[in-house]
């Protein structure tokens, strides 16, 4: 086993918590701003939802699977690459969707799915590559991942909150969505705070070992984004269609990936790194991907 696959970000249990609760709170934020219309926009367009669902849950997972193959990068931090690609898209690609002047009604419609789909595909992609995957499939004998646990925790985080928030935006749409603007900012402003708390706690771990997951973290990203144009272009969608899904592809939910990395594997070094520096990333480069798309002239064709 290579240094960095040893080594490990130390997080408290209190932390843990603190953690597991802004992620569902940020979660529920989200469901305040989703109805059952969001839903209705994919039903009346079933393509836009099947080429969602191709690109993120089957495609992306399946080339990061031969990315890692060709790269052949550290167990740990191969193992990042497919928690990270396991997770659905973050909610932050609706505002990057806005922004591009995408098709803002279907990214906000593909992430309300995409975080129901992965209550199931999430756990059942990481196991499935991570398996596949020799040099991480004897991390995984060694922490003896419980599957089942790892759907629950899922359920838990992803699936009760957003079932929640939609039934109180139901209930109390205009409630919610005064709710919505103040709560989903600052849920991810303070797990935003929680994570930079853990690193600075093992700066010296992130100065160590940051340089194996610039390259690799990068170019994954690049080639999630790339992947979500390339097939939206494939099957002929619109201009604005296809920076809506390049983005949806690209932009993921990294702060569920890393609340995993903590619960499951007690912080391993390369999968916390990696999971940890494309949370960072992916806005960046989703913002300027998206300021770039803004100058652009809009077409329906």
């Amino acid at each position: 086993m290579q240094e960095l696959d040893r080594v490990k970000i130390n997080f408290d249990s209190n932390g843990l918590w603190v953690l597991n609760i802004a992620l569902a709170v940020v979660m529920f934020g989200v469901a305040l701003g989703i109805t059952l219309d969001d839903f209705k926009v994919l039903v009346k367009q079933p393509k836009l939802l099947l080429i969602g669902v191709l690109s993120q849950f089957i495609l992306l997972p399946l080339v990061t699977f031969v990315f890692v193959i060709l790269v052949n990068p550290q167990p740990s931090i191969a193992l990042g690459m497919f928690m990270v690609a396991a997770c659905p898209g973050g909610n932050i690609s609706n505002f990057m969707s806005h922004l591009a002047k995408g098709n803002t009604a279907l990214s906000v419609s593909l992430t309300a799915f995409a975080t129901f789909l992965a209550i199931f595909m999430t756990p059942f992609n990481f196991r499935l590559y991570s398996g596949l995957y020799q040099p991480t499939n004897q991390i995984l004998k060694a922490v003896e991942l419980d599957s089942l646990a790892l759907i629950k925790l899922v359920i838990l985080i992803l699936g009760v909150p957003l079932v929640l928030g939609m039934l109180f935006r139901f209930k109390f749409p205009e409630l919610a969505q005064r709710l919505s603007k103040v709560l989903k900012p600052l849920s991810i402003l303070v797990f935003a705070i929680i994570i930079v708390i853990a690193f600075s706690k093992n700066i010296d771990v992130f100065n160590n070992y940051i340089h194996h997951v610039l390259f690799l973290g990068v170019s994954h990203n690049i080639i999630a984004i790339l992947l979500g144009l390339f097939i939206a272009k494939l099957f002929r969608l619109s201009f604005i269609n296809q920076k809506t899904l390049a983005l949806e592809t690209g932009i993921q939910n990294s702060g569920l990936g890393l609340l995993l990395i903590f619960t499951f594997f007690n912080g391993l070094g390369g999968m916390a790194l990696l999971a940890a520096f494309w949370g960072i990333w992916h806005i960046i480069s989703g913002l300027l991907l998206a300021l770039f798309w803004s100058k652009q002239k809009s077409t329906q064709v």
